[in-house]
């Protein structure tokens, strides 16, 4: 059965987010009354698995080896049977 995965992932609390902090001042300077940016990735994957279960757990292998770095970022994992 396929299953899509929607991984995101995010910095930390307390860790710098540059690409944000950039963003939020040029919103401002755009005249928007922004008072923080946080920048954040989402992957979009489809696996060929046999239940909802062994989706997510795969899902946060893969996020584990590849897509989170475990010092700096938290992630998020949402799973949906295609249809």
């Amino acid at each position: 059965m396929i299953y899509r995965v929607r991984i995101e992932v995010k910095l930390k609390p307390g860790h710098s987010d540059p690409e944000g902090e950039t963003t939020a001042d040029l919103l401002t300077q755009l005249g928007y009354e922004v008072k923080a940016v946080n920048i954040s990735k989402v992957y979009t994957i489809q696996l060929d698995v046999r239940s909802k279960n062994e989706a997510k757990d795969e899902a946060d292998e893969i996020c584990k080896r590849l897509l989170a770095n475990p010092t700096k970022d938290d992630y998020s994992v949402f799973v949906e049977e295609e249809e």
